[in-house]
């Protein structure tokens, strides 16, 4: 199949190809045709799927052929859990929009820099809102837009939004927008609480379900090594330096732990930065602006740039921390491996987070083997794990019945993960 045949505009495809883009992917060629024929639409797709352009497309088709009949309110609204992915998704609809003889002003805002330069980039009206909810509910209050005239909503990572806590700002914006519109959902992931935010918005929704196929799933090959956590900064160096790895993408649980790793990098001369929620905007764009250009090697992130970046040919991704849900390890790692390349994901784990490790591959199917590396060979925490060939192994424990030997409930858990 290809995009001609989806019943888009000449613009649309002469834009799609200047972009070298004329086979659709899967979540594109079911999602479009949906979209144009006006049903609400709920969508789940890994990411890296294609599901800004599978949204963008229609959207713009749409608009191109209805022109604005009051040219001050927002005719399309798409909102977003990130300023990077704001940032991503507007860049991607703009350079689509060019393309069009009619013009169609594309806005993005989002948080943590001055609302007042957005407010002036508003005046005189525009046709499409990439943004963030609570900046966008500043906006509304400060009478910078109206969300009266709204015809298209889209949820882009719905499931993100509602893990950032935004629900209550959702559930300000529905009461705000117009009760006939339509309104598309995409998400990775279908937890209770996000299909329960599907149900409330959408009217007889059309339901896709995008599994990858083995020609679409990205080649990432996944690691765990066991290490001690007191030895993962210095496990971290090794493998950059030995491995020669030119950029590297690392997640850890919390800001003060990507400012400290970063730290301790730097001081072994490699140039790190963190990336979290309370740097500002313009660090946070320096940051990732390096990291593309090659000029920075190594980002240590919290989760919320899971989602949201796209970075060209990122080869490694590290989980210094385990992600606290399994969906999240998904997020994780599909920072590597994108448009066809090849990708490392490799994740650090201690015989406290052993168990964790073992419910994420049972979510995901996988079997990965507890890797050692040598002079990094963590302490033994219990008689239930050995080391041999650089691999962790469960050890044959019989303690019989002697009084302090015998393992404990949690040694026989930890025992029993490892045999899993």
């Amino acid at each position: 199949m290809l995009f001609s045949s989806l019943g888009l505009s000449p613009a649309l495809l002469r834009a799609l190809e200047r972009q070298n883009l004329l086979t659709p992917t899967s979540v594109q060629s079911q999602a479009i045709p949906a979209v144009m024929a006006g049903s609400d639409t709920m969508v789940r797709a890994q990411t890296g799927s294609g599901k800004t352009l599978a949204f963008g497309l229609p959207l713009l088709h749409k608009l191109a052929l209805e022109p604005a009949q009051n040219p001050r309110q927002v005719r399309a609204l798409v909102l977003v859990p990130t300023r990077e992915l704001a940032i991503q998704v507007g860049t991607t609809l703009r350079d689509l929009a060019n393309q069009l003889p009619q013009a169609i002003k594309i806005s993005v805002v989002f948080g943590g820099v001055s609302i007042n330069p957005q407010m002036l980039a508003m005046r005189g009206g525009t046709d499409v809102v990439v943004a963030t909810p609570g900046r966008l509910l500043d906006l509304v209050q400060h009478n910078a837009l109206s969300l009266a005239a709204t015809q298209m909503l889209v949820l882009d990572e719905a499931d993100r939004l509602l893990d950032l806590g935004f629900e209550a700002e959702l559930k300000r914006l529905l009461a705000l927008l117009p009760a006939e519109r339509q309104s598309l959902f995409f998400s990775a992931t279908f937890a209770p609480a996000v299909a329960a935010l599907a149900q409330s918005m959408l009217r007889s929704p059309v339901q896709i379900d995008i599994g990858a196929t083995d020609q679409e799933k990205p080649d990432i090959t996944q690691q765990a090594i066991l290490v001690d956590a007191p030895q993962r900064t210095q496990l971290l160096r090794h493998l950059i330096t030995e491995q020669k790895w030119k950029r590297v993408l690392v997640f850890v649980a919390t800001k003060h732990a990507a400012e400290m790793v970063a730290d301790k990098l730097r001081k072994a001369r490699i140039y790190a930065e963190p990336f979290h929620g309370e740097l500002s905007q313009g660090k946070r764009s320096q940051v990732l602006s390096d990291f593309k250009a090659s000029r920075l090697k190594v980002v240590i992130a919290t989760d919320m740039a899971s989602r949201g970046l796209d970075i060209a040919q990122l080869p490694v991704v590290v989980n210094f921390d385990l992600p606290r849900s399994a969906d999240d390890y998904t997020h994780r790692i599909g920072r590597t491996g994108r448009a066809g390349e090849v990708g490392l994901a490799v994740s650090f784990v201690s015989h406290d987070t052993e168990a964790h490790f073992r419910l994420i591959e049972k979510r995901h199917g996988l079997e990965l083997a507890l890797q050692v590396v040598a002079g990094f060979e963590p302490a033994p925490a219990d008689p239930g794990t050995e080391i041999a060939d650089g691999q962790a192994h469960p050890a044959a424990v019989n303690n019989g019945g002697i009084k302090g030997k015998r393992p404990s409930k949690k040694d026989k858990l930890r025992a029993l993960a490892a045999r899993q």
